[in-house]
């Protein structure tokens, strides 16, 4: 029933209250009532003041509005540390709900997570900047309070430019000091986690010193990820450490196989930007990456062959290098891209 139709029929119903008498007809009216409205939100006044805060069509927040039997007994369907934390919009409520005891161990999904994934699949940062003073430190504090967000994307999320500019980033210094990002038994390798940009870092440095690997980095995705954005000085960090890379990231893990970079990038699927891949296929070749490499999944194929077949834009220009390094004895591709026609090589602003 639409909003015009009700409130016809309520009307109605309000009519005949007042023109009949008795018990039975109020009862038969609110009867009536009850079925009209089944299904519909309650109204505002009558939910817990956590639930209040955290809904939007009950208006904004008042700072000291949550009563503290509210925050255990709230009455919503999830968390509201992770649905607070999870949606910036009502940042303004978790100091109060920290404060007044809400715990992040009653959250089925830990709340920096849920904010993490949020951003991830949102494709940027979130913007930590525009928080609060204390909405930074309750962000900080349940990093530091919940043992689950010592967690992949969580780390990605915290070493972002507007965590940093935040200073939401000292807690992946806290975490390495206090030893709880081990170089051995941890799931995720933390070089492979962090943002790109964060590669030239303390932190980084320092987890390198602890044992971290660059290699095991690499293989966990780090390196693919600044390939995908065209992120030219974080490939040169990886390249310093692990100079093979440039012709083969090793495998994964069990049931993966090794790949080679400039066959990913050959893919329009992989980078849809065409000036991007021109950037970064130019950029591999002048740092020895070969087009007749064999494809690891598929030795029949080299990269040349692989990127003519799936009509790579690229494919010309790696048929130029090939042909270069051919005609030329002793050249080699790192030699052939100096001589190919120069392309503009720039820095590929990252997304996230």
């Amino acid at each position: 029933m639409n909003t015009l139709q009700r409130a016809a029929t309520l009307g109605a119903l309000a009519l005949s209250a007042l023109l009949g008498s008795g018990c039975t007809t109020t009862a038969i009216v609110l009867y009536a009532y009850d079925k009209l409205t089944e299904g519909d939100p309650k109204p505002c006044y009558q939910v817990s003041s956590v639930e209040r805060a955290l809904t939007a069509r009950c208006g904004s927040y008042r700072p000291g509005s949550l009563l503290a039997k509210d925050v255990t007994a709230h009455g919503l369907e999830q968390c509201p540390l992770t649905m607070a934390a999870r949606e910036p919009r009502y940042w303004p409520v978790l100091p109060e709900l920290v404060a007044k005891g809400a715990q992040p161990e009653t959250c089925t999904v830990a709340p920096l997570v849920a904010l993490a994934q949020a951003s991830a699949a949102q494709g940027h940062c979130p913007d930590f900047t525009r928080a609060s003073t204390a909405e930074r430190d309750a962000l900080r504090w349940l990093a530091e309070a919940d043992s689950r967000s010592i967690d992949q994307e969580v780390t990605h999320m915290l070493s972002c430019p507007s965590a940093r500019a935040a200073g939401l980033d000292k807690v992946l210094d806290n975490w390495l000091a206090q030893g709880v990002l081990p170089a051995k038994g941890l799931w995720f390798s933390p070089l492979a986690a962090v943002h790109p940009d964060y590669l030239d870092s303390d932190f980084v440095r320092r987890a390198e010193a602890q044992g971290h690997s660059a290699r095991a980095g690499a293989a966990a995705g780090g390196y693919e990820e600044a390939l995908r954005l065209g992120h030219l000085q974080a490939l040169d960090w990886w390249h310093a450490r692990v100079p093979e890379l440039v012709n083969q990231v090793p495998s994964p893990g069990a049931g993966r196989t090794a790949w080679v970079p400039l066959a990913r990038v050959a893919n329009p699927q992989f980078m849809a930007d065409a000036g991007a891949q021109a950037r970064v296929t130019d950029y591999l070749l002048a740092h020895g990456a070969d087009p007749a490499r064999r494809l690891p999944h598929d030795p029949t194929q080299s990269v040349l062959s692989y990127a003519v077949a799936i009509k790579s834009p690229m494919a010309p220009r790696l048929q130029e290098a090939a042909t270069l390094v051919a005609r030329a004895p002793g050249r080699t591709a790192r030699t052939a891209a100096a001589a190919l026609a120069p392309v503009a090589v720039v820095e590929v602003g990252t997304v996230r």
